[in-house]
């Protein structure tokens, strides 16, 4: 595939992905607003305590094992050969369901003691429905990753961002409504997740047919264990990070802290999506052109630009409107996790726009060992900043504690990519970007310094950062010519828009 080829599909396959993002966003929040209206603060927060344990615990299930299909499967494809493209997808699927079978039976047997130690009984109860879950999410994520393997995203994002979100929407709010309670919490999330793995099984049978249809060839496992199990700890590492701070905050003050935790950090985890939206196609971009370093290196600084681009407004609208979305979109009682917020937005941010889109470069070059050792570092930073930080000042410690960890994974990952495969990316591009965050910044702290009403902040905000930042990155000449010929292959408009603002 030729660099503008290339380019373009990440630039197309980013931007279907990006929608998906959105929409994923969208429902995500209307899935909180209606808890939050519907069950306590406690409540939520004991379901976020059990899917915490779950998510951490079906990491040791898979092996990591998905990851393994959007590594080798685009090479396969690109050499023609369909039939081992099969047998990896055919090997990860049995694999990945025979030892998140185990762990499901493992969490059954210990529901118990689990709610014992965190002294909610209830807790139990969750752990007990939702452990069927495990070999579901096993299937689901190999999913993704076969669209991701494919180059297919749109189905991803179906499955994704459209059809578990909407099925899991429509039967929490029934079940809450029926006065289900923790149950219906529970039930609406299992729910969505079994139609997700419905609706994605039938898009991939009917738009991978070289591959169905295809005579399995003979793939040796070990190959692919060599390169997911170093993936499967650092994912076991990941998702203990995701989860630690639920875990922290519960054990030295209740489930209502978690659950006020939980919010903020779902407002402050949207700066995410930009990277998210490209990391599912740079890393099998990655991955087929590994050995040509100057495609590489062209890839990840063009795939950082348009992250921090994208990311920097997010944030700047995150940041100083922290206080006035909580307000608005839940209720204020939510308002004191607004330093929280603040906090991990900036750690979300500079990890967003280092290591390529969710962390995709060491992944693409086959580095998995190094990411685990990267992963490991992670964890220690957050686990021993939230230890230390959480007794004294609350939840606002397990945000320094994670995004201090972010930071440095982050940056570590910039380090590691010019060490060991001579790439960077730093370039006056990117630096005009971050240039233009500045009158951003400037009219932001105004809107919020002047403007009283949460909701005309809310309102105000996004449009006083969005207007004087394009503005910034139309005097500074930002948008390159590359970006023109990238717009016209998406949208025409969006080329013209470009054009008009490039001198």
């Amino acid at each position: 595939m030729s660099g503008d080829d290339s380019t373009a599909t990440m630039a197309r396959e980013g931007s279907i992905t990006f929608l998906g993002n959105v929409i994923g966003k969208v429902f995500g929040f209307f899935m909180i607003a209606v808890i939050t209206r519907l069950v306590s603060p406690s409540v939520y927060g004991l379901f976020i305590l059990a899917t915490s344990i779950i998510l951490f615990l079906q990491a040791f299930g898979n092996l990591g094992l998905p990851k393994a299909i959007d590594y080798f499967v685009p090479q396969y494809l690109s050499d023609g050969d369909h039939g081992k493209a099969r047998g990896v997808i055919v090997v990860v699927f049995a694999l990945a369901l025979a030892t998140s079978a185990v762990v499901a039976g493992l969490i059954v047997l210990g529901a118990r003691p689990i709610a014992d130690a965190f002294g909610e009984p209830a807790l139990g109860v969750a752990l007990l429905v939702l452990s069927v879950t495990i070999p579901f999410l096993a299937i689901y994520n190999a999913l993704l990753a076969s669209f991701s393997a494919i180059k297919r995203l749109k189905f991803r994002v179906y499955t994704r961002d459209v059809v578990r979100p909407t099925v899991r929407l429509l039967a929490t709010a029934a079940l809450l409504l029926a006065g289900y309670g923790l149950l219906g919490v529970v039930g609406g999330y299992l729910i969505g997740l079994v139609a997700a793995i419905l609706a994605g099984a039938y898009f991939l049978r009917e738009n991978a047919p070289r591959i169905v249809s295809a005579e399995t060839a003979r793939v040796a496992s070990r190959p692919l264990l060599w390169y997911s199990v170093p993936l499967a700890f650092a994912g076991i590492i990941y998702v203990f990070l995701g989860q630690v701070d639920y875990f922290v905050i519960g054990y030295f003050y209740g489930s209502e802290e978690v659950g006020i935790y939980r919010v903020g950090y779902a407002l402050a985890a949207n700066l995410m999506i930009f990277s998210s939206s490209l990391g599912p196609i740079f890393k099998p971009l990655i991955a087929e052109t590994k050995a040509d370093r100057a495609a590489v290196r062209t890839r990840y600084r063009t795939a950082t630009r348009w992250i921090a681009g994208l990311t920097l407004p997010v944030a700047l609208v995150v940041v100083f409107g922290a206080s006035a979305y909580l307000s608005v979109v839940f209720t204020p009682q939510y308002t004191v996790a607004t330093a929280a917020v603040v906090i991990l937005a900036v750690g979300i941010t500079i990890s967003a726009t280092c290591g390529g889109p969710d962390g995709g470069l060491l992944q693409g070059l086959g580095y998995s060992r190094l990411v685990l050792c990267n992963t490991a570092v992670l964890v220690a930073v957050n686990v021993g900043v939230s230890v230390l930080l959480v007794p004294r000042i609350g939840i606002t410690g397990a945000a320094i504690g994670t995004a201090s960890a972010l930071t440095i994974n982050g940056l570590l990952a910039v380090a590691e990519g010019y060490r060991f495969h001579d790439v960077h990316p730093l370039t006056r591009d990117l630096g005009k970007v971050f240039l233009a965050a500045v009158p951003a910044a400037v009219g932001a702290s105004a809107v919020v310094t002047l403007v009283e009403s949460p909701l005309f902040v809310a309102i105000a905000l996004p449009v006083v950062v969005l207007s004087l930042y394009v503005g910034a990155l139309h005097l500074t000449n930002a948008f390159t010519a590359e970006d023109g010929e990238i717009a016209a292959r998406i949208s025409p408009a969006l080329r013209r828009a470009i054009a008009l603002s490039r001198r």
